[in-house]
Protein backbone atom coordinates (compact mmCIF):
# COMPACT_ATOMS: atom_id res chain seq x y z
CA UNK A 1 0.00 0.00 0.00
CA UNK A 2 1.04 3.63 -0.29
CA UNK A 3 3.23 4.96 2.51
CA UNK A 4 0.93 7.97 2.79
CA UNK A 5 -2.71 7.07 3.20
CA UNK A 6 -5.80 9.13 3.92
CA UNK A 7 -7.53 9.34 7.27
CA UNK A 8 -11.24 10.04 6.91
CA UNK A 9 -12.36 11.13 10.36
CA UNK A 10 -12.63 14.65 8.91
CA UNK A 11 -15.11 13.41 6.33
CA UNK A 12 -17.43 11.98 8.95
CA UNK A 13 -17.62 14.29 11.93
CA UNK A 14 -15.86 16.27 14.68
CA UNK A 15 -13.89 18.61 12.40
CA UNK A 16 -16.66 20.95 11.29
CA UNK A 17 -18.94 20.36 8.33
CA UNK A 18 -17.71 18.74 5.11
CA UNK A 19 -20.24 18.42 2.27
CA UNK A 20 -20.68 15.07 0.50
CA UNK A 21 -19.35 16.34 -2.83
CA UNK A 22 -16.28 17.80 -1.11
CA UNK A 23 -15.68 14.55 0.75
CA UNK A 24 -15.84 12.54 -2.48
CA UNK A 25 -13.51 15.04 -4.14
CA UNK A 26 -11.02 14.51 -1.30
CA UNK A 27 -11.12 10.75 -1.84
CA UNK A 28 -10.65 11.27 -5.58
CA UNK A 29 -7.68 13.57 -4.99
CA UNK A 30 -6.06 10.99 -2.76
CA UNK A 31 -6.49 8.23 -5.32
CA UNK A 32 -5.20 10.43 -8.15
CA UNK A 33 -2.01 11.17 -6.21
CA UNK A 34 -1.24 7.53 -5.46
CA UNK A 35 -3.01 6.95 -2.15
CA UNK A 36 -4.15 3.33 -1.86
CA UNK A 37 -4.86 3.14 1.90
CA UNK A 38 -7.99 4.73 3.36
CA UNK A 39 -8.66 4.64 7.09
CA UNK A 40 -12.16 5.06 8.53
CA UNK A 41 -14.32 3.90 11.46
CA UNK A 42 -17.93 2.95 12.06
CA UNK A 43 -18.24 5.81 14.56
CA UNK A 44 -17.09 8.61 12.22
CA UNK A 45 -20.34 10.43 11.62
CA UNK A 46 -22.08 7.26 12.89
CA UNK A 47 -21.26 5.55 9.62
CA UNK A 48 -21.18 8.56 7.28
CA UNK A 49 -17.46 8.23 6.59
CA UNK A 50 -17.83 4.54 5.72
CA UNK A 51 -20.84 5.28 3.52
CA UNK A 52 -18.97 7.98 1.61
CA UNK A 53 -16.08 5.61 0.99
CA UNK A 54 -18.59 2.97 -0.07
CA UNK A 55 -20.06 5.37 -2.65
CA UNK A 56 -16.54 6.21 -3.81
CA UNK A 57 -15.63 2.53 -4.23
CA UNK A 58 -18.84 1.80 -6.12
CA UNK A 59 -18.47 4.70 -8.55
CA UNK A 60 -14.70 4.44 -9.13
CA UNK A 61 -14.01 0.68 -8.75
CA UNK A 62 -10.34 1.41 -7.94
CA UNK A 63 -7.83 -1.43 -8.04
CA UNK A 64 -5.31 -2.12 -5.29
CA UNK A 65 -7.07 -0.06 -2.63
CA UNK A 66 -7.13 -1.10 1.02
CA UNK A 67 -9.85 0.25 3.31
CA UNK A 68 -9.26 -0.10 7.02
CA UNK A 69 -12.15 0.49 9.37
CA UNK A 70 -12.57 0.30 13.15
CA UNK A 71 -15.21 -0.94 15.54
CA UNK A 72 -16.19 -0.67 19.17
CA UNK A 73 -16.75 3.03 19.86
CA UNK A 74 -20.48 3.11 19.17
CA UNK A 75 -21.23 1.44 22.53
CA UNK A 76 -20.18 2.25 26.12
CA UNK A 77 -16.54 1.38 26.63
CA UNK A 78 -16.98 -1.73 28.77
CA UNK A 79 -15.12 -5.03 28.21
CA UNK A 80 -18.29 -7.13 28.23
CA UNK A 81 -19.37 -5.60 24.91
CA UNK A 82 -16.38 -7.11 23.07
CA UNK A 83 -18.06 -10.37 22.07
CA UNK A 84 -18.26 -12.44 18.90
CA UNK A 85 -21.98 -11.67 18.60
CA UNK A 86 -21.34 -7.93 18.70
CA UNK A 87 -18.33 -8.22 16.40
CA UNK A 88 -20.50 -9.94 13.81
CA UNK A 89 -23.15 -7.23 14.06
CA UNK A 90 -20.63 -4.40 13.93
CA UNK A 91 -18.73 -5.78 10.96
CA UNK A 92 -21.97 -6.57 9.12
CA UNK A 93 -22.95 -2.91 9.49
CA UNK A 94 -19.55 -1.78 8.19
CA UNK A 95 -19.72 -4.24 5.29
CA UNK A 96 -23.09 -2.76 4.34
CA UNK A 97 -21.85 0.81 4.69
CA UNK A 98 -18.81 0.10 2.53
CA UNK A 99 -20.64 -2.17 0.09
CA UNK A 100 -18.16 -5.05 0.39
CA UNK A 101 -18.42 -8.72 1.32
CA UNK A 102 -15.11 -8.84 3.17
CA UNK A 103 -13.54 -5.96 5.11
CA UNK A 104 -9.84 -5.55 4.30
CA UNK A 105 -8.78 -4.64 7.82
CA UNK A 106 -10.82 -4.18 11.00
CA UNK A 107 -9.25 -2.54 14.02
CA UNK A 108 -10.47 -2.53 17.60
CA UNK A 109 -11.02 1.18 18.14
CA UNK A 110 -9.07 2.10 21.29
CA UNK A 111 -10.96 -0.34 23.56
CA UNK A 112 -10.59 -0.60 27.35
CA UNK A 113 -7.05 -1.66 28.24
CA UNK A 114 -8.09 -5.06 29.59
CA UNK A 115 -9.43 -6.02 26.14
CA UNK A 116 -5.89 -6.32 24.76
CA UNK A 117 -5.22 -9.10 27.30
CA UNK A 118 -8.47 -11.00 26.79
CA UNK A 119 -8.00 -14.25 24.85
CA UNK A 120 -11.70 -14.54 23.98
CA UNK A 121 -11.60 -11.22 22.13
CA UNK A 122 -8.85 -12.38 19.81
CA UNK A 123 -10.45 -15.79 19.39
CA UNK A 124 -13.57 -13.95 18.20
CA UNK A 125 -11.51 -11.91 15.74
CA UNK A 126 -9.94 -15.10 14.41
CA UNK A 127 -13.46 -16.44 13.89
CA UNK A 128 -14.39 -13.37 11.83
CA UNK A 129 -11.42 -14.12 9.56
CA UNK A 130 -12.47 -17.78 9.25
CA UNK A 131 -16.02 -16.71 8.38
CA UNK A 132 -14.78 -14.37 5.65
CA UNK A 133 -16.25 -11.25 7.22
CA UNK A 134 -12.79 -9.71 7.52
CA UNK A 135 -9.47 -10.40 5.82
CA UNK A 136 -7.31 -9.24 8.74
CA UNK A 137 -7.51 -7.45 12.06
CA UNK A 138 -5.51 -4.98 14.08
CA UNK A 139 -5.87 -2.56 16.95
CA UNK A 140 -5.88 1.17 17.45
CA UNK A 141 -4.31 2.13 20.77
CA UNK A 142 -3.87 5.08 23.08
CA UNK A 143 -0.75 3.95 24.96
CA UNK A 144 2.52 2.22 24.19
CA UNK A 145 1.74 -0.47 26.76
CA UNK A 146 -1.44 -1.34 24.88
CA UNK A 147 0.50 -1.47 21.64
CA UNK A 148 3.11 -3.83 23.04
CA UNK A 149 0.45 -6.14 24.45
CA UNK A 150 -1.26 -6.28 21.05
CA UNK A 151 1.98 -6.83 19.14
CA UNK A 152 2.57 -9.97 21.21
CA UNK A 153 -0.67 -11.47 19.81
CA UNK A 154 0.11 -13.73 16.82
CA UNK A 155 -2.98 -12.76 14.79
CA UNK A 156 -2.58 -8.99 15.00
CA UNK A 157 -1.69 -7.58 11.59
CA UNK A 158 -1.37 -3.91 12.50
CA UNK A 159 -1.20 -1.40 15.32
CA UNK A 160 -2.45 2.12 14.83
CA UNK A 161 -0.81 4.61 17.18
CA UNK A 162 -0.33 8.35 17.49
CA UNK A 163 3.11 9.26 16.14
CA UNK A 164 4.35 12.73 15.25
CA UNK A 165 7.07 15.21 16.12
CA UNK A 166 5.20 16.05 19.34
CA UNK A 167 4.77 12.38 20.28
CA UNK A 168 8.07 10.50 20.17
CA UNK A 169 7.38 7.85 22.81
CA UNK A 170 6.60 5.01 20.35
CA UNK A 171 10.08 5.30 18.86
CA UNK A 172 11.57 3.82 22.04
CA UNK A 173 9.85 0.47 22.10
CA UNK A 174 6.73 0.10 19.95
CA UNK A 175 8.29 0.51 16.51
CA UNK A 176 11.21 -1.87 17.23
CA UNK A 177 8.82 -4.48 18.68
CA UNK A 178 6.49 -4.20 15.67
CA UNK A 179 9.39 -4.62 13.26
CA UNK A 180 10.58 -7.72 15.07
CA UNK A 181 7.09 -9.24 15.10
CA UNK A 182 6.25 -8.30 11.50
CA UNK A 183 3.33 -6.12 12.60
CA UNK A 184 2.41 -3.08 10.52
CA UNK A 185 2.43 0.38 12.10
CA UNK A 186 -0.27 2.85 11.06
CA UNK A 187 0.73 6.32 12.24
CA UNK A 188 -2.25 8.48 13.10
CA UNK A 189 -2.65 12.14 14.19
CA UNK A 190 0.54 12.90 12.22
CA UNK A 191 0.00 16.66 12.30
CA UNK A 192 -1.07 16.77 15.97
CA UNK A 193 -4.63 17.81 15.03
CA UNK A 194 -3.25 20.43 12.67
CA UNK A 195 -0.73 22.02 15.01
CA UNK A 196 2.11 20.77 12.82
CA UNK A 197 0.60 22.40 9.76
CA UNK A 198 2.07 25.65 11.08
CA UNK A 199 -1.18 27.48 10.29
CA UNK A 200 -2.39 28.14 13.84
CA UNK A 201 -1.59 30.81 16.39
CA UNK A 202 -2.95 32.08 19.71
CA UNK A 203 -5.88 33.72 17.93
CA UNK A 204 -7.07 30.61 16.06
CA UNK A 205 -10.66 29.64 16.82
CA UNK A 206 -12.27 26.30 15.97
CA UNK A 207 -15.96 25.57 15.24
CA UNK A 208 -18.18 24.53 18.10
CA UNK A 209 -18.51 21.00 16.67
CA UNK A 210 -14.73 20.60 16.18
CA UNK A 211 -12.97 18.37 18.73
CA UNK A 212 -10.12 20.88 18.88
CA UNK A 213 -12.62 23.15 20.57
CA UNK A 214 -14.61 20.81 22.82
CA UNK A 215 -12.02 18.12 23.67
CA UNK A 216 -8.95 20.14 24.61
CA UNK A 217 -9.11 18.79 28.17
CA UNK A 218 -10.26 15.31 27.20
CA UNK A 219 -13.91 15.90 28.11
CA UNK A 220 -15.27 13.88 25.16
CA UNK A 221 -12.59 11.20 24.59
CA UNK A 222 -8.95 10.53 25.41
CA UNK A 223 -7.10 13.82 25.84
CA UNK A 224 -4.16 12.39 23.92
CA UNK A 225 -6.15 12.45 20.67
CA UNK A 226 -6.55 16.23 20.49
CA UNK A 227 -3.27 18.05 19.76
CA UNK A 228 -1.59 14.78 20.83
CA UNK A 229 -2.28 15.68 24.45
CA UNK A 230 0.00 18.71 24.27
CA UNK A 231 -1.15 22.03 25.68
CA UNK A 232 -2.05 24.28 22.74
CA UNK A 233 0.30 27.10 23.76
CA UNK A 234 3.19 24.68 24.30
CA UNK A 235 2.49 23.09 20.94
CA UNK A 236 2.60 26.47 19.23
CA UNK A 237 5.94 27.22 20.89
CA UNK A 238 7.35 23.91 19.64
CA UNK A 239 6.10 24.51 16.12
CA UNK A 240 7.82 27.91 16.05
CA UNK A 241 11.11 26.22 16.95
CA UNK A 242 10.56 23.50 14.36
CA UNK A 243 9.72 25.95 11.55
CA UNK A 244 13.34 26.91 10.70
CA UNK A 245 14.11 23.22 10.08
CA UNK A 246 11.56 22.91 7.25
CA UNK A 247 13.26 22.31 3.87
CA UNK A 248 12.77 25.05 1.30
CA UNK A 249 10.85 22.73 -1.02
CA UNK A 250 8.36 21.60 1.65
CA UNK A 251 5.50 22.96 3.70
CA UNK A 252 5.46 22.53 7.47
CA UNK A 253 2.87 19.76 7.12
CA UNK A 254 4.91 17.91 4.49
CA UNK A 255 7.98 18.21 6.72
CA UNK A 256 6.01 16.63 9.57
CA UNK A 257 4.86 13.76 7.35
CA UNK A 258 8.36 13.20 5.94
CA UNK A 259 9.67 12.86 9.51
CA UNK A 260 7.21 10.02 10.16
CA UNK A 261 8.16 8.25 6.93
CA UNK A 262 11.80 8.38 8.06
CA UNK A 263 11.05 6.33 11.19
CA UNK A 264 11.96 2.63 10.78
CA UNK A 265 8.94 0.37 11.10
CA UNK A 266 6.24 2.76 9.93
CA UNK A 267 4.02 1.14 7.29
CA UNK A 268 1.69 4.02 6.46
CA UNK A 269 0.82 7.44 7.82
CA UNK A 270 -2.79 8.61 7.60
CA UNK A 271 -3.17 12.40 7.54
CA UNK A 272 -6.69 13.67 7.12
CA UNK A 273 -7.82 16.26 4.61
CA UNK A 274 -10.86 18.53 4.49
CA UNK A 275 -10.39 19.54 0.85
CA UNK A 276 -8.77 18.05 -2.27
CA UNK A 277 -5.70 20.28 -2.20
CA UNK A 278 -4.81 19.17 1.31
CA UNK A 279 -4.99 15.56 0.14
CA UNK A 280 -2.69 16.31 -2.81
CA UNK A 281 -0.22 18.23 -0.65
CA UNK A 282 -0.08 15.43 1.90
CA UNK A 283 0.60 12.79 -0.74
CA UNK A 284 3.44 14.89 -2.16
CA UNK A 285 5.41 14.48 1.07
CA UNK A 286 6.36 10.95 -0.01
CA UNK A 287 8.55 12.41 -2.77
CA UNK A 288 10.63 14.55 -0.41
CA UNK A 289 14.17 13.50 0.40
CA UNK A 290 14.76 11.86 3.79
CA UNK A 291 15.64 14.33 6.52
CA UNK A 292 19.27 14.72 7.55
CA UNK A 293 20.64 13.38 10.84
CA UNK A 294 21.21 16.96 12.01
CA UNK A 295 17.55 17.78 11.40
CA UNK A 296 16.37 14.61 13.14
CA UNK A 297 18.55 15.39 16.14
CA UNK A 298 17.27 18.96 16.29
CA UNK A 299 13.68 17.68 16.33
CA UNK A 300 14.49 15.40 19.25
CA UNK A 301 16.07 18.31 21.12
CA UNK A 302 12.97 20.46 20.70
CA UNK A 303 10.80 17.57 21.89
CA UNK A 304 13.01 16.95 24.92
CA UNK A 305 13.09 20.59 25.95
CA UNK A 306 9.45 21.58 25.36
CA UNK A 307 7.16 18.57 25.05
CA UNK A 308 8.65 15.80 27.20
CA UNK A 309 8.50 17.84 30.45
CA UNK A 310 4.75 18.27 29.92
CA UNK A 311 3.60 14.80 28.87
CA UNK A 312 6.38 12.78 30.48
CA UNK A 313 6.16 9.05 29.71
CA UNK A 314 2.35 9.05 29.52
CA UNK A 315 2.19 7.96 25.91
Amino acid sequence: MSVIGLGTWQLGADWGEVADDTALAVLDAGLETGVTFFDTADVYGDGRSEQLIGSFLKSRSPEGVTVATKMGRRVPQRPEFYTLENFRAWTDRSRANLGVDTLDLVQLHCPPTIVYSTDEVFDALDTLVEEGRIAAYGVSVETREEALTAIARPGVASVQIILNMLRLGPLKDVLPAAQKAGVGIIARVPLASGLLSGKYDEHTEFPENDHRNYNRTGAAFDVGETFSGVDFATGLAAVRELAPLVPAEATMAQFALRWILDQPGVSVVIPGARNPQQARDNAAAAALSPLSDDTLNAIHHIYDSLIAPQIGDRW
